[in-house]
C-alpha cells in the first residue's frame, strides 16, 4: 500500500468511495452525491493548506483523508477538523489507522495543536448507522468532548452528532 498527496484527478475515485456513505448511511449528513468537479473544488480548497492523503492499493485508491479548517477566525488556526473515508469492501484492513498515522505526522510538522472529528452518532445502532466511527476515533487516542441530540435528519431519522478531539502536543 502506498499513501501519497491527492491528486485532481483523483476526484472520479473519491466520489465512487464517498457516494456509497452518502447515498446508503448516515455516517455523512450530505443528502446528494456531489458532481466530481465539485469535489475537485473541494480537494483544490483544502488541499491549498491542509494534507489531503489517498491509500492505494494494488493501483486502486482504497481510502482517503484530509483536514480542514475548523474556523476562519486566526485564533483556531492551531485547531482543524479530520475526515476519513474507506472503500466500504476495505474497511478493518489497518488502512484507516495507516492514514491517521500519516495525516497526524504531517499536521505536526505545521504546528497543529488540535484535531476535531464531527462523527454521526446513535444509541442503538441501525442499517444506515453504526457506531464503527466512534470506536474508531476512540482507538487512536480521540476523547469525546461534546455530545449533541438529534442534530441530523436522514432517512427520516434523527441522529446525534458527537465531537472528539485529539490532541497533537
Amino acid at each position: 500500500m502506498e499513501i501519497r498527496e491527492v491528486r485532481p484527478e483523483d476526484a472520479e475515485r473519491l466520489v465512487e468511495i464517498y457516494s456509497y456513505y452518502v447515498a446508503e448511511t448516515a455516517v455523512s449528513f450530505e443528502y446528494e452525491v456531489p458532481t466530481v468537479s465539485e469535489f475537485q473544488r473541494r480537494i483544490e480548497k483544502i488541499s491549498a493548506k491542509y494534507p489531503y492523503l489517498v491509500c492505494v492499493q494494488d493501483g486502486k485508491i482504497v481510502g482517503y483523508v484530509y483536514a480542514s479548517a475548523y474556523s476562519g477566525r486566526t485564533a483556531y488556526n492551531w485547531t482543524v477538523t479530520t475526515s476519513i473515508y474507506l472503500d466500504k469492501d476495505c474497511r478493518r484492513q489497518g488502512i484507516g489507522s495507516m492514514l491517521y498515522k500519516e495525516l497526524e505526522e504531517r499536521l505536526r510538522k505545521q504546528g497543529i495543536v488540535n484535531l476535531l472529528a464531527g462523527i454521526a452518532y446513535i444509541e442503538e445502532e441501525d442499517e444506515y448507522l453504526t457506531n464503527d466511527s466512534y470506536r474508531f476515533h476512540g482507538l487512536l487516542g480521540y476523547k469525546k468532548v461534546a455530545h449533541m441530540e438529534s442534530v441530523g435528519k436522514k432517512f427520516d431519522r434523527w441522529y446525534d452528532l458527537i465531537w472528539m478531539q485529539k490532541k497533537l502536543f
